[in-house]
C-alpha cells in the first residue's frame, strides 16, 4: 500500500472536492490504482533523464503524412525515425482516438486508438526512440461517444459523468473561448437533458463533481504513461470546475485537480511530467506552476508567439525584452513550453496587457494582409473580440507567397525561431513550421474553419521531394532550424530550467544572456530583427565574467572564433542568429577544434 504521505496528500486535495464518504472512497481507489500500475509497469516507473539543452519538441498530427496503403502512425512513425533522429527528442501526438469533430478533440473512446489511423504499436514504436506526449482531453468529451450516449440512456455509472444544468441561470460571468452557446438540450430517455458545452454542441463538458468521474480521468492518465507517454498534456483543462456566479476558469477546485494528478503519477509513473494548455492572460497562466514542484511541470508560454510576431514585424525587440525581464522564473523543476505555431492559431488573449491596442489591431490587419482570418470570442458582457490569429507562422512573418524574395522570407522565418530555440524552456517547432509549409486557405473554404489554414495533410512522396531540392523552401528552412537545433545542443547554458537576462544592445538587436544553474556557463544570444545590417558592441568579458590573453568566444551557429576584448564590435546581417559562448569550459571538443581552424 502507498505511504501515508500519500494519503495524506491526496485526502487534503480530496476534502476540497468531495465529502468525507466520496473522499474516503476515492482514496481506496486511487490506492489500488497506483498499487496495480507499479506491479504491471514497474519499467515504466524509472525516473526518466531530466530536461536539457538538447531536448526539442515536434508537434504533429496523428494523420499529418499521408502515404496510400499505409497507416498514418505507421507513415509517421517511419518519417520521424528517418527524418527526425538527433533533431527533435520529443514528439506531441495531437490526439489519435477514435473522434467525431474538431481534429480529434472531441473524444468518443478514451482507450483506443482510432483504427484509420493506425494502432497502440505504433505508438510504442514511436515511444521506443522520442519521448511522447499525449493528449488528456480532460474538460469534454465528444457527444456522439460511448460515456455521452450511455449518460443520455442514464446508464450507471455514466448517468453523473457530465455537466447538467437544468435551471439555465444567469451565467453571464461565464468565460468563454468560443462564441457558439455555453448550454445545449439533448433528448434523454426520460426527458431532454440539459448540458454545458463550453468549446461546441459536439464537445460536452465533464462533470468533476463526480468522484467515479475524476477517478476514471486518473484512470486514463496512468494507462497513457503505460502505453509511453513521458508527457501528458491537459487539453483546456482551466475549465474543469464550474461554478454558477463565477467566471468558471481558474477556480481553486480546478487546481486541486492539477495537484492531485500530478500527486498520483509522482506515486505511480514518477518520470512523466503534466502540461497544462491555458491560453489565458499570463498572470493566471502561470497559476498552473503551483509553488513550482506540486502542478504543471511544463506550462504553455502563450505570449510568446504574438509577441515574436509583433517583434519582426516592428523591427524593435523592446516589448519582447521588457516581457522576458518581467517574467518569473517558475521555480522547483518545472519551465515553459515555448512555441510559435501550433495546430491552434496564435492566441491574442495573454498579451492584451502587454501590447497596446494600436499593436494588437497591426497584427491584426497584417495577418489579413497575408492571407489569414481571425478567429473572435464572446465575452462575459456579451461583446465579441478577436481571440486569435488562424494563419501558417511562415505567412505571418513573411509576405504571402512569392510578395518578396525567398532569402528574405525565410531568414526572417529562422529569425523567429532563432528567438524561440535561445529561450528558457523547452522549444516546442510545430510540424509545418519545421518542414517550411505555407498556409492552406483551400482548406478553411473545404471545412468552414479557420483553424484548417495551418492543417493541411501532407502526401509523403511530395514532401519528401520538396525536402530534397536544395533550392526550394522546404528544404532551407528545414536545414535551417537543424543548424539553429544543433546549436543549441552544444552548450549547457542553454539548460531548460536555467535563467535567462536580456541586454540592451541597441535598437534593432533582441540580446539574451542564458546560464546554466550550478555551473554557471552562459551564453549570449544576439538575434537581428529589423533585416537591416547591425554592428553590435560588446564588453565580452563582462558578459562572461572571464578575462586574459587566452580567453576566447565563438559563435555556435557559425563556429566562427573571436579573441574577446572589452571593446568588441560584432557586425550581424540582416536576420543573423549568433549565439557566443567562450571556449574551453566544457566546450565540446568538435567545436573547439572548427574555430580554431
Amino acid at each position: 500500500m502507498p505511504g501515508s504521505r500519500d494519503e495524506i496528500r491526496w485526502g487534503n486535495l480530496l476534502r476540497g472536492l468531495y465529502d468525507d464518504r466520496e473522499t474516503a472512497w476515492l482514496m481506496r481507489r486511487l490506492d489500488a490504482l497506483v498499487e496495480d500500475r507499479r506491479r504491471s509497469a514497474p519499467g515504466a516507473n524509472r525516473r526518466k533523464a531530466e530536461l536539457t539543452q538538447r531536448d526539442v519538441m515536434l508537434i504533429v498530427y496523428p494523420d499529418q503524412i499521408v502515404q496510400a496503403g499505409s497507416a498514418p502512425l505507421s507513415v509517421l512513425a517511419d518519417f520521424c525515425l528517418n527524418r527526425l533522429a538527433g533533431v527533435v527528442s520529443l514528439v506531441h501526438i495531437l490526439p489519435f482516438f477514435p473522434s467525431s469533430s474538431d481534429d480529434g478533440f472531441a473524444v468518443t473512446d478514451y482507450r483506443r486508438v482510432d483504427p484509420a489511423l493506425g494502432s497502440w504499436d505504433d505508438i510504442h514504436r514511436l515511444a521506443h526512440k522520442f519521448q511522447l506526449m499525449i493528449d488528456a482531453v480532460v474538460n469534454h468529451a465528444s457527444a456522439r461517444g460511448e460515456w455521452f450516449q450511455a449518460f443520455l440512456r442514464d446508464e450507471a455509472p455514466y448517468r453523473g459523468f457530465f455537466l447538467e444544468q437544468p435551471d439555465r441561470p444567469e451565467l453571464a460571468r461565464v468565460v468563454r473561448p468560443r462564441t457558439t452557446p455555453l448550454l445545449h438540450s439533448f433528448p434523454g430517455s426520460a426527458s431532454s437533458k440539459i448540458v454545458w458545452t463550453t468549446f461546441s454542441a459536439d464537445q460536452v463538458d465533464l462533470n468533476y463533481r463526480n468522484p467515479r468521474l475524476l477517478l476514471k480521468m486518473v484512470e486514463l492518465l496512468l494507462e497513457y504513461s503505460a502505453h509511453g507517454a513521458s508527457f501528458l498534456r491537459l487539453d483546456a483543462v482551466a475549465y474543469l470546475w464550474k461554478e454558477v456566479g463565477t467566471a468558471c476558469i481558474h477556480l481553486p477546485q480546478t487546481h486541486r485537480i492539477v495537484r492531485l494528478f500530478r500527486s498520483v503519477l509522482e506515486s505511480a509513473a514518477p518520470g512523466v511530467k503534466l502540461v497544462t494548455e491555458t491560453n489565458v492572460p499570463q498572470a493566471e497562466n502561470l497559476s498552473y506552476f503551483g509553488d513550482g514542484n506540486n502542478e504543471a511541470h511544463l506550462v504553455y508560454n502563450f505570449p510568446l508567439p504574438p509577441l515574436v510576431l509583433h517583434t519582426l514585424h516592428s523591427g524593435s525587440p523592446r516589448a519582447l525584452s521588457r516581457w522576458i525581464d518581467g517574467l518569473p522564473h517558475p521555480g522547483g523543476r518545472s519551465t515553459f513550453l515555448n512555441f510559435l505555431a501550433s495546430h491552434d492559431g496564435i492566441g491574442l488573449n495573454a498579451v492584451r496587457d502587454l501590447l497596446p491596442p494600436e499593436d494588437l489591431d497591426h497584427l491584426i490587419r497584417k495577418t489579413l494582409e497575408h492571407g489569414g482570418r481571425i478567429s473572435d470570442k464572446r465575452n462575459s458582457d456579451g461583446t465579441v473580440q478577436p481571440y486569435e490569429l488562424n494563419i501558417n507562422y511562415l505567412d505571418a512573418v513573411s509576405a504571402p507567397d512569392g510578395g518578396e524574395p525567398l532569402d528574405l522570407a525565410v531568414g526572417r522565418f529562422l529569425a523567429a525561431h532563432g528567438i524561440l530555440l535561445a529561450l528558457a524552456g523547452i522549444p516546442a517547432i510545430y510540424f509545418h513550421s519545421l518542414f517550411g509549409s505555407r498556409g492552406w486557405p483551400d482548406g478553411v473554404e473545404q471545412t468552414g474553419r479557420n483553424r484548417t489554414i495551418n492543417r493541411q495533410k501532407l502526401e509523403r512522396a511530395e514532401l519528401e521531394r520538396g525536402l530534397s531540392d536544395k533550392a526550394g523552401l522546404r528544404h532551407r528552412v528545414f536545414t535551417g532550424l537543424q543548424r539553429l537545433i544543433r546549436a543549441r545542443m552544444l552548450s549547457p547554458a542553454f539548460d531548460p530550467y536555467g535563467r535567462q537576462q536580456t541586454v540592451d544592445v541597441g535598437s534593432a538587436v533582441f540580446a539574451l544572456q542564458r546560464t546554466q544553474p550550478g555551473s554557471g556557463r552562459r551564453a549570449l544570444c544576439l538575434q537581428e530583427v529589423s533585416g537591416e545590417p547591425q554592428t553590435v558592441n560588446l564588453d565580452l568579458e563582462d558578459c562572461f565574467g572571464a578575462s586574459g590573453p587566452a580567453f576566447a568566444v565563438v559563435d555556435l551557429v557559425t563556429g566562427k572564433r573571436f579573441s574577446a576584448r572589452r571593446d568588441a564590435a560584432f557586425p550581424l546581417g540582416p536576420y543573423q542568429t549568433c549565439w557566443l559562448v567562450p571556449l574551453g569550459g566544457g566546450m565540446p571538443p568538435n567545436l573547439e577544434r572548427a574555430s580554431s581552424a
